[in-house]
């Protein structure tokens, strides 16, 4: 482990999605659904859902966990398997995750 691995304060996700104009609805409710049972998962310290303001069809997950680990944890979740099925056929393209050791966190109220 480095370093800034060893000091990191936790572990950050970007999800990028682009869902089919058909298919934005119910996958806007669908990933409520998991963001909001995500949240009372004891590793997750964030979850949000973003969507452009332009292109109703292009989503943003900013998901904190307080670990590498947690986020393992997360995704075998039964309420991430469950999204993770019922939104794939709604997938413009396959949905891109990008993974970062957070160096500083702050969070204002």
């Amino acid at each position: 482990m480095s370093a800034t691995e060893a000091t990191a304060p936790y572990y950050l996700v970007n999800v990028s999605i682009f869902v089919k104009p058909e298919n934005v609805g119910e996958f806007l409710e669908a990933s409520l659904v998991n963001a909001r049972s995500t949240h009372h998962e004891p590793g997750c310290v964030r979850f949000d859902v973003a969507q452009h303001e332009e292109d109703k069809t292009r989503f943003l997950f900013i998901e904190v966990y307080k670990t590498k680990e947690d986020f393992t944890r997360h995704q075998q979740t039964p309420h991430y398997l469950k999204w993770r099925e019922t939104v794939a056929p709604w997938m413009a393209k396959p949905r891109e995750g990008v993974r970062f050791n957070c160096l500083e966190y702050t969070n204002k109220p």
